[in-house]
């Protein structure tokens, strides 16, 4: 008998089943997804997401296109490239997955606060009693996928008495809401999400579909298939409740101060500061994250406001250090504070914070010597402006003139090291690079012999001395037919070379000449 409570309830779930393949389509196109570069092709390539399995690459997600070519996960890249040649690989990112269906989950909050992910592709809310709020359930699902379908993003919906209920007709079955009981029964046995032996054994057993199983007593199911599949199978019929986990929304970091009478007096609005900052410390502290991203308000009493902003590079929660920071801020503005006839309300507003271990000092009692120098970056920073102040961190590409990126000092170092030279070995990058790289005239063998002597600035240089081929492909996911240096398809071959002169150059042909009747030569960099 179906339980009476679970009854009156109804769940929406919002299946995305090419989750990795439209991601990387949304970033392609500049949307939100965040995370690398992905493949930028035409939309009809099919595209296939891949990881390393014992040894072999086997697809792990796929695009529609690629799976209405019967290309499914779980093949090898070899057997797919046999059955589709023109294939796109990237991939696989599991946790640029997980981020996304986190922030897909937290969008969907508009809709019901009661709102639970299911890994790894799903998303399950509980809009009972919101449903009426958008014109009831058909219109609110429409709602959902017009949504999500302008976001890019593939969906299959269900709504069904029960959140296992509804995650099943989304990922396997029926989407009829007319006859929820007959489209449950008419699954098929996976839906019951038991593990490939136990689905298996129940086919060979003559239980193909829900209804299969459920006709059998539970004692029989118990005994023969593990009590699992019966647990499983009363959560699927609503015989037994099983509420979902919702995300909990934390309150936004924000803290505030009014005041009965406008104050004025710069010893009491810096006591009020530091008062809010302490506040926001205790708060943060609860939650083991510390604040990027500080933004005070000072509401004045005839309505103007003046807002400042700071950022830190590391996470902090300490009011000490951030008191120092606004106190830079000020003295750094063009025009001061002015108070007029005092302030109404002080606000504090956190608009980035990040998680926050506790740290030890060393045993000579000193404290992390990295502390000091992201201190004196964020008052450099404060001073000058965040865009004065730059650091070169390393990128994970091969292309040798992306390898590095200019960000601002204060920004998060990406998660990436620079590459460790060999010990004892020359160096392979010069640390000067030409921007663009600059074209020489070479005379060198046919059809892929090293240079003999270049001509550059009007200089010929004999060369005495050379190492290489070392040979870069080009990014040809994102070939597009030019042929200039840094934006074409064309395969490059690198050399290190010496002239007579004890001077070392770095130098590249564009182009195999398989690819280009005649390929150019350019300078690429100097050695020290």
């Amino acid at each position: 008998m179906t339980n009476a409570n679970s009854a009156k309830r109804r769940y929406l779930t919002i299946w995305l089943p090419f989750l990795s393949a439209d991601r990387l389509r949304m970033q392609d196109q500049g949307g939100p997804a965040g995370g690398g570069s992905p493949p930028d092709a035409a939309p009809q390539a099919p595209l296939v997401l891949v990881a390393r399995v014992k040894g072999a690459l086997r697809l792990c997600a796929v695009d529609s296109a690629a799976q209405r070519r019967g290309i499914v996960p779980g093949l090898t890249l070899a057997d797919a490239r046999v059955r589709q040649p023109d294939l796109l690989v990237a991939d696989m990112d599991e946790e640029a997955d997980r981020h996304w269906l986190d922030r897909l989950a937290h969008r969907c909050i508009r809709w019901s606060p009661l709102v639970t992910i299911v890994p790894p592709d799903g998303i399950t809310l509980d809009i009972t009693g919101a449903e009426h709020l958008f014109g009831g359930e058909a219109s609110l699902m429409m709602q959902v996928e017009e949504t999500f379908a302008g976001m890019g993003m593939t969906v299959r919906l269900a709504a069904a008495t029960t959140p296992q209920a509804a995650q099943a007709l989304a990922r396997h079955g029926l989407l009829s809401a007319k006859d929820e009981r007959h489209a449950i029964r008419s699954l098929p046995v996976t839906a019951l999400g038991l593990d490939a032996d136990a689905a298996l054994a129940l086919c060979r057993a003559g239980l193909k579909t829900i209804g299969n199983v459920a006709d059998r007593p539970s004692a029989v199911i118990a005994a023969r298939f593990g009590m699992e599949a019966v647990t499983a199978l009363h959560r699927l019929l609503g015989e037994e409740l099983t509420p979902i986990a919702p995300l909990a929304p934390r309150a936004p970091l924000r803290f505030e101060r009014r005041f009965a009478e406008p104050i004025g007096h710069r010893a009491s609005i810096a006591a009020c500061f530091a008062d809010l900052l302490r506040e926001a410390a205790g708060a943060l502290e609860q939650r083991a994250l510390g604040g990027r991203c500080f933004v005070l308000t000072l509401f004045r009493s005839d309505g103007q406001r003046h807002r400042l902003e700071i950022e830190t590079g590391l996470p902090t929660r300490d009011p000490a250090l951030v008191l120092r920071l606004f106190d830079e801020r000020i003295a750094a503005l063009a025009d001061p504070l002015d108070p007029g006839f005092g302030y109404d309300s002080i606000g504090l507003s956190l608009l980035a914070a990040e998680p926050l271990g506790t740290s030890q000092p060393g045993l000579d009692g000193q404290g992390n010597g990295g502390a000091a120098l992201a201190e004196l970056i964020d008052k450099l920073s404060t001073r000058l402006g965040a865009d004065s102040l730059r650091r070169l961190v390393p990128r994970d590409t091969h292309i040798p003139e992306q390898a590095q990126l200019a960000l601002p000092a204060n920004h998060s170092p990406v998660p990436v090291s620079w590459p460790h030279p060999v010990a004892g070995e020359p160096p392979l990058r010069p640390l000067f690079l030409f921007d663009p790289p600059q074209p020489v005239e070479v005379i060198a063998e046919v059809p892929d012999g090293p240079p003999h002597r270049f001509r550059w600035r009007r200089k010929l240089h004999e060369v005495r001395l050379y190492e290489g081929p070392e040979r870069i492909v080009s990014q040809w996911w994102r070939r597009k037919g030019g042929e200039n240096t840094g934006q074409g398809g064309l395969t490059r071959d690198y050399y290190r070379i010496e002239d007579a002169r004890g001077r070392r150059y770095w130098i590249f042909r564009h182009g195999l000449y398989s690819e280009k009747t005649n390929p150019g030569w350019y300078l690429h960099g100097l050695f020290a």
